[in-house]
C-alpha cells in the first residue's frame, strides 16, 4: 500500500469555485489523502436538529474523483457558538474560577452531559451519511484531544470527579486512606464533599491532584470512546484514529492505544533548534511504541513556519523533507501536514500550509510536491519490527505525582525521560518507549529515569531475574500508587534487585552532586546503603553515586543523582559498550541519524551542511533509504 500523503483540507473556508484548483494541485503534489472536516461543525449544523451535509457531499465526491482519499473527522473538536449560548454548561471554569468563553477553539467541558449529547448526535448524523461513501478510508475521532481544555474546575466535573472516585475507591474511608486525609484536617465523612483542586490557600493534597490529573485523562478517553462507540454501531468499518501531541503531559496515551485502529501525531519541532529532531524522533518512537508491529501516522507537521512562537522561523530548504522521511524510519505509513491551503483569516492565517498564499510557484508547495513524488517510489514498506535492544521507562503517573510542589527539587519527569532517548539517539542506537510494566521481553536493557511512583515492580524485578540489564536514576521507587511511603522506607521493591536502599534526598546545585570523577550530576542526589552493590562511581564525599548488582541472571545499575545532558550520552555508551549493543550505524558525524524499520535503514543529515561519509557525501538536511541487501554509505 501506498504511504498516505496530504494534510487537513477546510474547503468550507474557501468559495466553492476553488475547490476543483485545489484537487488537481493535489494531485500534482502526490496527494492520496485528505483530512477533512476537524472544525466543520458549525457549517456541518447551523442549529440543534438542523444538518447541512450538501456542501461535504460535493467535497467528499470531489475528492474521490480525483483520487484523493479522505480522513473523515466527526468535526466534535470546537462547538458551534450557538451551541455554547443555548448550553452553557459546555463551557469549561479554571481552577481560579474563570469561565473560558468561545472565540477560540476546543470550548468545551469533557465532563459536559450537553456536550456529549450534541457531539454523538453529530456523531451520529456523519456517520449514518458517510459510512459507505467510497472516498472514506479513516475516521478521524476529535482532534488533539485535551490540547487546551483537559482540565475543567467546575460543578459539573466536580460531580463527574466524585461518581470517579466513587468507581475507584468504593467507599470513602479508603479514600481516606489513599489521600492521607488525617493531614491538615482534610478527613471527608462523604463523597459529597469532595471538590476538584481548585484554588487553594496552600498546596493542595497531592494525592487529590493526581487523582484529578488521571480523573481528567479517563474523561478524554471517554470521550474517544463514546464517539468510537458510535461509528461501530453505525456499522462502518474504516480504521479509526485521533491525533495525538507526542509525550502530551495531560493524557495517558498507554490508556488509549487499545482504543485506536491506527496510531497518529501532531509534531512541531522548532527549526530553529539545531538538536529539535532528537525531540522529534522521540514523538517518533512513543507512537511507534504505541502499539508495536502496526505503522502509524504522522497526521500534523508544519510544511514550513508556524504562527503560534513568540518569533517563527521558516524551515531551511530539505529540513521538511528530512523530518518527514524521520517519521517513515520511524514506523510511520503516513505523512500529513496542517494544512493543504493557507488560511487567509482568523489565528492561523499566517501558519504556512501545503498551498501558501502565493501558490504552487512557492518553495514550500515545490517541496510539498517533491517529497510526494520522493514518497510514490518507495512502494511498500515493511511493518515496523523489533529493532531496540533498549526500552525506555515513560509513565504519566510519575509524571502528574512529579509535577507538583514539595518534593526535595522541582525537576520535569517527562524531560528526563527524554533526555535519556537522546542520550541513546545521539548514538544511533534504536530505542522503544515502554510502560512500567512492560512487557521488557526480548529487550537487553531496559532505562527507567526516576520512576518515583509504582503500583507493580514485579516485572522490572523478573526482567533484570531472567538476565535483562536495568538502570535506574534517583528519585525511582519512592511511592506507591497514590503517592504515598511504604513502610521501612525507600526502595521498598526494587532495593533487593539494585542491592541497595535508599535513605534520604537532597536537592542540589552547582557542584553539589558531582562525581570523583569528572562526571557531574544534577538537580537531586540520595544517600544509600549497599546491601551487595558494586559502586563504580563515587561522590566527591567517597558517598556512592552510581552502583551496579547482579542478579539472578541479570543486573541493575543506579545512579543516584541525574545526569546532565553529556553525562547521559557517556552513561547509555558505557551501557551499550558493557551489553554489547551496537547502533544501527557506528561513527558518524555529529546530528547525522540513522534508524531501523526491520529491513529498511534510513539514513538522515540534520546538518545545514554538508558531511563526509567515507568517500560519500551526504547534503544538507539530505536523506537516503536503503533496503537490508543495499548498504548505505559507510561512514
Amino acid at each position: 500500500m501506498a504511504i498516505f500523503y496530504g494534510g487537513d483540507y477546510n474547503p468550507e473556508q474557501w468559495p466553492e469555485e476553488v475547490w476543483p484548483e485545489d484537487v488537481e494541485l493535489m494531485r500534482r503534489a502526490g496527494v492520496n489523502l485528505a483530512t477533512v472536516g476537524v472544525f466543520s461543525w458549525a457549517r456541518i449544523q447551523p442549529e440543534e436538529g438542523v444538518f447541512d451535509f450538501d456542501w461535504l457531499d460535493r467535497v467528499l465526491d470531489l475528492l474521490h474523483a480525483g483520487g484523493v482519499a479522505v480522513d473523515l473527522a466527526t468535526a466534535t473538536a470546537s462547538t458551534p457558538p450557538w451551541a455554547t449560548y443555548k448550553y452553557p454548561d459546555i463551557l469549561t471554569t479554571t481552577r481560579e474560577g474563570a469561565i473560558r468563553w468561545p472565540g477560540s477553539r476546543q470550548h468545551y467541558a469533557p465532563t459536559s452531559p450537553d456536550y456529549r449529547r450534541l457531539a454523538s448526535e453529530l456523531v451520529s448524523a456523519l456517520v449514518d451519511r458517510y459510512k459507505d461513501h467510497p472516498a472514506v478510508v479513516m475516521w478521524h475521532i476529535n482532534n488533539e484531544l485535551g490540547c487546551h481544555t483537559t482540565y475543567d474546575y467546575s460543578d459539573q466535573a466536580a460531580v463527574a470527579f466524585r461518581s470517579w472516585l466513587v468507581r475507584r475507591y468504593g467507599d470513602i474511608g479508603s479514600l481516606n486512606a489513599a489521600w492521607g486525609t488525617t493531614f491538615w484536617s482534610q478527613r471527608y465523612t462523604g463523597f459529597e464533599q469532595i471538590v476538584p483542586p481548585r484554588l487553594t490557600p496552600a498546596a493542595v493534597n497531592p494525592t487529590q491532584q493526581l487523582d484529578f490529573r488521571r480523573f481528567s485523562s479517563d474523561m478524554l478517553l471517554e470521550l474517544l470512546r463514546m464517539e468510537k462507540r458510535i461509528i461501530r454501531d453505525a456499522g462502518a468499518t474504516q480504521p479509526i484514529t485521533t491525533n495525538m501531541m507526542g509525550a502530551f503531559p495531560n493524557a495517558d496515551y498507554w490508556s488509549w492505544a487499545d482504543e485506536l485502529d491506527v496510531i497518529s501525531d501532531d509534531s512541531y519541532p522548532d527549526p530553529r533548534d539545531p538538536h529539535s529532531f532528537r525531540t522529534a524522533a522521540f514523538g517518533r518512537d512513543l507512537m511507534r511504541s504505541l502499539k508495536p508491529g502496526t505503522p502509524w501516522i504522522l497526521m500534523e507537521q508544519a510544511p514550513n513556519q508556524v504562527n503560534w512562537r513568540p518569533n517563527n522561523a521558516v524551515k531551511a530548504p530539505g529540513q521538511m523533507a528530512a523530518m518527514s522521511m524521520q517519521a517513515v524510519g520511524r514506523g510511520a505509513d503516513g505523512v500529513l501536514f496542517f494544512q493543504w491551503r493557507q488560511a487567509a483569516r482568523g489565528s492561523e492565517k499566517f501558519h504556512s500550509a501545503m498551498l501558501p498564499h502565493a501558490g504552487p510557484s512557492t518553495r514550500t508547495y515545490r517541496e510539498v510536491a517533491e517529497l510526494g513524488a520522493a514518497l510514490r517510489t518507495l512502494g511498500d514498506l515493511p511493518a515496523p519490527g523489533r529493532d531496540a535492544s533498549v526500552a525506555i521507562v515513560l509513565d504519566w503517573n510519575c509524571h502528574w505525582a512529579l509535577d507538583q510542589p514539595n518534593h526535595p527539587a522541582r525537576f520535569n519527569y517527562l524531560a528526563q525521560v527524554q533526555g535519556w532517548h537522546a542520550a541513546f539517539h545521539e548514538l544511533n542506537i534504536q530505542v522503544d518507549i515502554v510502560r512500567s510494566t512492560g512487557p521488557f521481553d526480548g529487550y537487553d536493557v531496559v532505562v527507567a529515569p526516576s520512576l518515583y511512583l509504582m503500583s507493580d515492580a514485579s516485572p522490572l524485578v523478573q526482567f533484570v531475574a531472567s538476565g535483562g540489564c536495568l538502570f535506574t536514576t534517583a528519585y525511582t521507587d519512592v511511592a506507591d500508587e497514590n503517592d504515598g511511603f511504604l513502610p521501612g522506607g525507600f526502595t521498598q521493591r526494587l532495593g533487593e534487585a539494585l542491592g541497595l536502599t535508599v535513605t534520604d534526598f537532597a536537592g542540589v546545585q552547582g557542584t553539589e552532586a558531582s562525581y570523583a570523577t569528572n562526571l557531574r550530576g544534577e538537580i537531586l542526589r540520595e544517600e544509600i546503603v549497599l546491601s551487595g552493590a558494586e559502586v563504580l562511581e563515587t561522590f566527591t564525599d567517597g558517598t556512592p553515586a552510581l552502583t551496579r548488582h547482579p542478579f539472578g541472571q541479570g543486573e541493575a545499575w543506579h545512579l543516584a543523582t541525574m545526569a546532565t545532558e553529556a553525562d547521559r550520552v557517556s552513561l547509555a555508551a558505557r551501557l551499550a559498550t558493557h551489553r554489547g549493543i551496537t547502533p544501527v550505524m557506528a561513527d558518524l558525524p555529529p546530528n547525522v541519524e540513522a534508524c531501523a524499520r526491520s529491513g529498511l535503514i534510513t539514513l538522515i543529515n540534520h546538518n545545514p551542511t554538508p558531511v563526509k561519509l567515507g568517500d560519500d557525501e551526504l547534503g544538507p538536511y539530505e536523506y537516503r533509504l536503503s533496503r537490508a541487501n543495499v548498504s548505505p554509505p559507510q561512514a
